[in-house]
């Protein structure tokens, strides 16, 4: 717990400067503005009216360094737009200084905030920031200008996006001031690349896949990435925005609004057109006028490009003054578009300077090539497009074509199997692979044990363009579909063979790559069959990445396709992980019914034993989370039988699990018991599981055992199996899994025992999660929690609303186990409240649903709160109708074995034969209840007995 403090908030008409929160507000919305010009916008708040010089502002702003006039006339800029339409609130005054107009008051804000357990996997601070940046391929020639305005412009505005045409080096620019900028930021930066992306609704899976944030539910949208960023330190470089402009604008606008730590940087051919953004549009580099002087030449920064080019390739290469002149005429000729002298320069090393002047002169001249109506640059660039692939060699034309179908990174392996045929081999594509990088038409990353190549987004177009020309796009298409359906075969295999981090690096980044083939494949032009097989392969990827909802919409589109595009074990394979993704993004459903409901009968059919295996799972979970019990039993009866005849003996230990679930819910605590720890004792994790079956096995056994021990009266057991397998931010990597597991024992069991600090503690970690990962359902129940612990400690009225509003949101049935202890807290509630009536109602409601789902393990709890409420109302008769009930639940708690019900039902027993002066029959019921507790002593329940058994004494 951080030390509160009173941080001031100054005030003027509409609009609010908050320094605690370091936000302006117009009309009580954050207006988005950068780090450093709300520094100089704090500094003038607090001037109250008065003139502050610049000298006076750049010391207090910049202490110890010397700004240029410039810099902060940025900075006053990006002020004054935030400010609108009342920009001129801010003054100048000529060669002295500013001032901030209006009527300024400042009220005092206490600001708190509570440190919260790491259960994910997230950077210590006490580490290095993480970034993704690639490592720099060359030195960026001739953009030192632009990257020190691009620098200032960050520190100015939260939103700075490159603009210009294609091939003017937007990328590399925004990544050389991210490289720049990374060690001296104090922040995470993080690089999203969206060209793979064809369908715009993938923006926010593409940014919280590079963030590592594994959002699942049914809304991976721009506003839960936002949630889940939260108040991070971040830079988030977004690249490549023009093709989902709506979709990559929407996040970026969300983000700024919701994440006031996170500044972004984008690269777009068309702006986002969002609040708070400032345009960059990159100039092209420095061109020679015609008649410059030969000596003035060098100094140009688009001379500068070709020569380090050329230089690279051909080390020899001696610009002077016979040739300077041609050099300065390409670059010239080419605008200073840096692409286009690029890959002008390469030709030198070949051809020599003067047949690429030549042949800029014949080829690429500004009437040939491009779209009569387009820009002259974008005639100009792609001339040399045109020009670069004709003067390859044909091996190299055609591999440079069929290269296009990769929509993002690649390896020589992935090339050398997918632009083979024909007449060239595996072997000659390695090597025009290599000439092309050479030639600067294909790039290549080598930071990694595997190099990985790519095309770049201009270069790909043009290919792609000439691979439908030539007629073979349809075949390279296929043989990419058909690549990555077998690689992810293989990855599936590899799922408990290689470490998570390694299997991770090695497929996860492929997801740009089997969106590109299935949007192939579905296409009118494609192929529905190896859609299909895609699809199937594809599974394991969207559910360890938590891209569940993705999942989904791409399993279902492959149902709906041509019938013959599937055969039986297809059509099972793609119900059974239908079911799952509807599941895990819906809740229960009749569709998740239908969905394992078909993928069983197609496994009966085909005699498939896991398929079978996994179709069980799926029934009985929509069985489970709809409350009927007796039947989720039956069907963890009949996995048991399955497994008994799986190869993998895993399967009967998850048999155990399943059956203890279904027992502990019916009240069958020891048998209960015997099962999971049956499993526990034998069951072998394997990171396959979480595929077939959705959630981390070993995680929920543990959380399902700690509620069991507390229940049977030995509360240090269950506390410790929590804290040592529940919370442990290393059992499990999976979010759903994670989360699951809080909500089922850590944050009940720890309520139970009355560690309210503990509580707390568990709930704040499960609104974290859930909110980050859009776990809609497992958000509402720690609202629910959250108002219970209010009404704990004593905070009745509050936690009853916020109980109540939170309960409302849940589905009927919904939560499992907790729906019915819900219910319970909300009668006790009702009765703290002096609403006995009312609470009655509700507990006689939660009873019934018990009743008619066989529902046992917390009926003993619900009798001994309705005793209380009879007491409470005072009705006639009621004393003797109140320990009518308790004995009910006595009989109940110990015919279960829940020895930790019987003590609470017993205490209130005891109170009440005590008001009765029964002073010895009390004490007898409580002490032999009291006594036959081994542990748990310091827990509330156990301390009130204790204190209750000393004043009968």
């Amino acid at each position: 717990m951080r030390a509160q403090g009173r941080q001031p908030v100054y005030e003027s008409g509409e609009w609010e400067v908050d320094l605690a929160r370091r936000e302006l507000r117009a009309r009580g919305v954050p207006v988005p503005i950068g780090g450093r010009a709300f520094d100089i916008l704090e500094v003038l708040v607090q001037s109250a009216g008065e003139l502050v010089t610049k000298d006076n502002l750049s010391a207090r702003v910049w202490p110890g360094a010397i700004v240029e006039e410039n810099r902060l006339q940025v900075h006053i800029s990006a002020i004054r737009k935030a400010l609108g339409p009342d920009r001129e609130l801010l003054k100048t005054a000529s060669g002295r200084g500013y001032r901030l107009l209006g009527a300024w008051t400042s009220r005092q804000e206490t600001t708190s905030s509570v440190d919260a357990i790491d259960l994910e996997p997230m950077p210590s601070r006490a580490e290095p920031f993480q970034t993704n940046l690639p490592a720099a391929a060359s030195e960026l020639v001739g953009r030192t200008n632009a990257m020190q305005d691009v620098r200032g412009l960050l520190s100015a505005y939260r939103v700075v996006t490159l603009t210009g045409l294609g091939g003017i080096g937007k990328t590399r620019l925004a990544l050389e001031v991210a490289r720049n900028l990374f060690p001296r930021l104090h922040s995470d930066v993080r690089f999203i690349e969206l060209v793979s992306l064809s369908d715009p609704a993938l923006v926010p899976s593409a940014v919280a896949g590079i963030l590592g944030l594994k959002l699942a539910g049914d809304q991976i949208s721009a506003e839960s990435v936002a949630r889940a960023i939260g108040a991070q330190k971040l830079l988030l470089v977004l690249d490549n925005c023009e093709h989902v402009i709506d979709a990559a604008a929407k996040l970026a606008e969300t983000i700024v609004r919701m994440c006031p730590r996170t500044t972004i940087l984008a690269t777009s051919r068309e702006i986002l057109k969002i609040e708070g953004e400032y345009v960059y549009r990159v100039p092209p580099l420095d061109v020679p006028p015609q008649y410059e002087e030969p000596g003035n030449i060098p100094g140009h920064s688009a001379v500068q490009l070709f020569i380090a080019t050329t230089r690279a390739l051909q080390s020899d290469f001696s610009p002077n003054a016979d040739n300077l002149p041609s050099i300065a005429a390409i670059c010239r000729r080419l605008d200073g578009i840096p692409l286009a002298i690029d890959l002008a320069a390469t030709r030198v090393a070949t051809l020599g300077l003067q047949q690429v002047a030549a042949g800029l002169d014949n080829r690429l001249g500004m009437s040939t090539g491009g779209r009569r109506t387009a820009l002259p640059r974008h005639q100009t660039l792609r001339a040399t497009l045109d020009w670069s692939y004709e003067l390859l060699p044909e091996p190299e034309r055609l591999v440079m074509r069929r290269l296009a179908v990769f929509a993002g990174d690649f390896t020589a392996e992935a090339a050398s199997v997918i632009a083979a045929g024909g007449e060239i081999t595996a072997s000659d594509v390695v090597r025009a692979l290599a000439n092309l990088v050479t030639k600067s038409l294909v790039t290549s990353e080598t930071g990694s044990v595997i190099a990985h190549h790519r095309l770049h987004e201009t270069t790909r177009a043009y290919a792609l363009e000439k691979l439908t020309e030539s007629g073979e796009f349809e075949q390279a298409a296929r043989r990419h579909a058909n690549y990555y359906r077998d690689l992810f075969d293989r990855a599936e295999i590899e799922l408990d063979t290689l470490p998570t981090t390694v299997w991770s690096v090695r497929y996860g980044h492929q997801i740009g790559q089997v969106r590109a083939a299935l949007d192939w494949a579905f296409s009118p032009i494609g192929a529905a069959e190896v859609g299909v097989a895609l699809t199937v392969a594809a599974v394991p990827l969207w559910v360890l990445l938590s891209l569940m909802e993705e999942c989904r919409g791409r399993v279902e589109r492959a149902l709906s396709g041509p019938a013959e595009s599937r055969d039986a074990r297809r059509n099972m394979q793609l119900h059974a992980a239908l079911g799952a993704a509807l599941f895990l993004t819906k809740g229960s459903s009749p569709e998740i019914v239908a969905a394992f409901t078909n993928a069983f009968e197609i496994a009966e059919s085909l005699d498939d034993a896991d398929y079978r295996l996994r179709a069980s799972w799926g029934l009985f979970m929509g069985c489970i989370t709809s409350g009927r019990y007796r039947a989720a039993a039956a069907l963890a009866e009949r996995f048991c039988s399955y497994a008994a005849k799986s190869v993998d003996p895993a399967d009967g230990a998850i048999g155990d699990r399943l059956l203890g679930v279904a027992l502990v819910s019916l009240g069958d605590m020891e048998s209960a018991r015997r099962h999971i720890e049956r499993m526990l004792d034998r069951y072998v994790a394997k990171r396959s599981h979480i595929v077939r079956f959705q959630y981390d096995q070993l995680l929920l056994a543990h959380s399902y055992h700690s509620l069991i021990l507390w229940l049977q009266g030995y509360a240090d057991q269950a506390m410790r199996s929590i804290e040592g397998h529940v919370v442990d931010s290393r059992a499990s990597d999976h979010p759903v899994s994670l989360t699951g597991a809080l909500l089922r024992s850590a944050c009940p069991v720890a309520l139970f025992t009355g560690d309210l600090t503990l509580v707390e503690r568990y709930v704040k970690v499960l609104m974290d999660l859930s909110t980050r990962h859009a776990l809609e359902l497992l958000n509402v129940a720690g609202q629910c929690f959250g108002g219970v612990l209010l009404v704990k400690r004593g905070e009745v009225g509050a936690g009853l609303e916020l109980l109540r509003t939170g309960f409302a949101r849940v589905p009927q049935d919904a939560l499992s186990l907790l729906y019915a202890l819900f219910l319970a807290e909300i009668a006790d509630a009702l009765g703290r409240d002096g609403k006995a009536a009312e609470g009655l109602s509700i507990i006689d409601e939660a009873l019934a649903r018990s009743e008619r789902n066989e529902e046992r393990w917390c009926v003993a709890e619900l009798l001994r709160i309705k005793g209380e409420l009879i007491q409470r109302e005072g009705a006639p008769r009621a004393t003797t109708a109140a320990e009518e009930h308790f004995l009910q639940s006595l009989d109940l708690a110990r015919r279960q074995g829940a020895l930790s019900w019987e003590l609470r039902t017993s205490t209130s027993l005891a109170r009440l034969q005590h008001d009765q002066g029964r002073i010895a029959e009390a004490r007898t019921l409580l002490q032999s209840v009291y006594d036959r507790f081994s542990e748990g002593f310091e827990t509330a329940d156990l301390k009130a007995a204790k204190a209750f058994l000393n004043s009968l004494r």
